[in-house]
This record gives structure tokens, C-alpha cells and sequence, in this order.
């Protein structure tokens, strides 16, 4: 563990990331888990394995353990027809006779869009923040993004798919049929996870806590800044100079857990025992199975983006994976598909334009190459 902690200090030193933590897991267990730079530069705070950040899409990957323990409640299947479900009617205009079913939900392949000039509404910086700091003048003059409070799920997807929404355009639909085409959603993810909400009776965010973050006991993690201990919470960085206020996303369940290293090394560890057979914490065996299952044609997925896609999951290279970005935030979560090792990183900088994505980039592959020779050596 030394070595591989001097080799992330210097790839830390070298880097243009605020802060960044890494766990390693090999063989069920924790292996390896540190932290490097600042939580908070001005305040001069260090990132630590408590430190808290959104895990932008990752989050994905906790829609889909809801997805599969509604399943296991006998709530609907995969190949359940939405409309049967929500109670509101989704019309797809460029396919009147399109029949959505959950299983296009959850593989990006339903037609529903993410109309990006709507979306990025969906995004609101918290009432409290300041205004006049740098960072938040980036994101209501450069993108446009309001200070207000958050719009329940159930209205904001209204307002997007329903005719007489304020969100709503043709752009927000594919022209391709449900199953036929590939295009990664965020809004289809945020639908799907609504599906449970309205099946339970349960808000989202209780039904995850309930059913994924309890039992795994992920105590410093939840959707809402407000319900975490705001002295653990990483400011997030456009770059080292400029911190951006703390926001949110109406579209909350595709991309806005918070959580750190500790909790989220345990998510880790259970997906990894799960491939293997070896866990029934949170689904039966044939849960876990479901959700890392190739539910795509072959060819459907772009191959720069993987093989196949299990249920969010993406399998590519004998990887299992899912990687998140938000303004101010970019992680990755993997592990190889038996299960034997796997990694996390969670960053709190940006990869919103080229250059920063570049940075972004360059920093994981070292980091994924260190850890490798590390699981190698051990």
C-alpha cells in the first residue's frame, strides 16, 4: 500500500484535480483505500475517505438495483409496458404505435431523449448559494442554470413528456422505434426509476434507502445535500480557482447520490460478490445475475462505448462498469467480471469541455494503471 500511495501522490501532484479518492477491492475485500488533495481549497480542507460528492451517473447503477428488487417484489418485469404503469400516458409522436417497455428504460434504447437545451434546466443552483461568486455566474450566464428549488420527479418528467408540459418539444423523442436504436438517457433513467416510485408508494429516495443504502450500511450517503453532514461535503471545482455553488437536478435519480469512498467501496464490494454468486444482501442470486446480463443485440451499442449493457451496467474489455460526470464532478466505478478485483475513483473536478475531460482522462488512465500493478503485485 505504501508504493501505490507514492505513486498516487505523485500522479496527484502532477494533476489539475482539487481532490480524489480510491478504494481497491480484490477477493471481497477492501485492499486499498486512500485520498489525496483538498475537499476544499480555500478552507484548506483535506479530501478524506469521509469526504462526501455526488457520484453523477453512478447513480444509474443504484436505479438499476431498484429496477431489480421491484422486479423481485413482483411489481412488473422487464418486459412491463410502462403506460401499464405510470399514471400519466407517455405518447411517443414519431411512433404512435410504440409499445416503451421497461427493459428500454433501462438500456438506453427507448426513444425517450435527453433534449440537452431542456435538460440542462433541470439542473438549479440550491436557494442559500451565492450568486456572485465566479462559479455561479459560470453557470447562470455560461449555461443558463436558474437559483430555485427543486421540482418533484413526478412533475418534471410531466412538464417533459406530456404535450402540454413546459419542457416539452419533438426533440425529446427519438424517431426510431423502442429497442432499435441506442442513445444514452438520462431522463429515460430518471423515468425509470419513477416507475418504482409509483409501484411502491415509496419516494425514491426512501425506496434506495430502504432497500440498497440500509442493508449495505452506507450511512453518509443520500440524493439531498441538505440530509448529510454538511462538514464532510467537497466543494466542486470548474477548476482549482473556481469552486461552483451547490446545485441539484430536478432529474435527481440519474445522477445525484452523494456518497464517499467508505460508503461507496461497500456498494462495490456487494456488486462484486454479487457477480459471483456470493451475495444475497440485497437481491436473490438470480438478482444479481439480472443485472449485469447482455440484454442487447449485438452491434446495438457503439463498441467506444462497450459490448453489451446489462441493466445500466456497461460490460466492455471483461469489465463491468459505470462512470458519472456533473459539473464539477467526475468518477468511475469497475470491476472485472468475475468479480476477483475492482476499483473506484471519485474526483471533484470537472470534465464538462474538451480540455478539462483531457485532464480528467489522463488522471484515470494513470490512476487505473497504478492500481492495476498494484492488484498485480499483491
Amino acid at each position: 500500500p505504501e508504493t501505490l500511495t507514492a505513486v498516487l501522490t505523485a500522479i496527484y501532484n502532477n494533476s489539475k484535480a482539487p481532490g480524489f479518492a480510491v478504494s481497491v477491492v480484490e477477493n471481497n475485500a477492501l485492499i486499498y483505500q486512500e485520498s489525496f488533495g483538498k475537499a476544499d481549497i480555500a478552507g484548506n480542507r483535506p479530501y478524506t475517505n469521509h469526504t462526501i460528492q455526488p457520484i453523477g451517473s453512478i447513480s444509474k447503477t443504484f436505479v438499476a438495483g431498484a429496477i431489480v428488487k421491484a422486479i423481485e417484489q413482483g411489481h412488473f418485469t422487464l418486459e412491463s409496458d410502462i403506460n401499464e404503469i405510470l399514471p400519466f400516458e407517455i405518447q411517443h409522436p414519431k411512433q404512435s404505435d410504440a409499445v416503451i417497455k421497461i427493459k428500454h428504460l433501462i438500456s438506453h434504447t427507448s426513444g425517450l431523449i435527453d433534449n440537452d437545451e431542456v435538460y440542462i434546466r433541470a439542473y438549479h443552483i440550491l436557494p442559500g448559494e451565492d450568486l456572485s461568486s465566479e462559479g455561479a455566474q459560470l453557470m447562470t450566464d455560461g449555461f443558463g442554470i436558474e437559483q430555485r428549488e427543486t421540482m418533484p420527479l413526478k412533475d418534471f418528467l410531466a412538464a417533459y413528456f406530456l404535450e402540454n408540459g413546459a419542457f416539452y418539444s419533438l426533440d425529446n423523442f427519438a424517431s426510431t422505434a423502442p429497442g432499435s436504436n441506442w442513445e444514452y438517457s438520462n431522463i429515460a433513467s430518471s423515468l425509470a426509476a419513477y416507475l418504482v416510485e409509483v409501484v411502491s408508494g415509496m419516494s425514491f429516495k426512501d425506496y434506495v434507502e430502504t432497500y440498497i443504502l440500509s442493508p449495505l450500511d452506507m450511512q453518509n450517503t443520500a440524493y439531498d445535500i441538505a440530509d448529510l453532514n454538511n462538514g464532510y461535503v467537497a466543494s466542486l471545482y470548474w477548476n482549482k480557482n473556481i469552486p461552483l455553488p451547490k446545485y441539484a437536478n430536478d432529474s435527481y435519480p440519474d445522477g445525484s447520490i452523494h456518497t464517499n469512498n467508505e460508503d461507496l467501496s461497500k456498494f462495490l464490494i456487494d456488486m462484486m460478490k454479487g457477480v459471483k454468486g456470493e451475495s444475497t444482501t440485497l437481491f436473490s442470486q438470480t438478482g444479481y445475475e439480472m443485472l449485469f446480463e447482455s440484454l442487447l443485440p449485438a452491434g446495438l451499442l457503439p463498441s467506444d462505448v462497450g459490448e453489451n449493457q446489462g441493466i445500466f451496467w456497461f460490460l466492455k474489455n471483461n469489465q463491468i462498469k459505470h462512470d458519472g460526470s456533473d459539473p464539477g464532478t467526475t468518477c468511475n466505478l469497475q470491476f472485472d467480471k468475475n468479480g476477483q478485483s475492482g476499483f473506484l475513483l471519485l474526483t471533484n473536478m470537472d470534465a464538462s469541455t474538451n480540455d478539462h475531460a483531457n485532464s480528467y482522462f489522463e488522471l484515470s488512465e494513470k490512476i487505473e494503471n497504478a492500481v492495476t500493478n498494484f492488484i498485480h503485485n499483491n
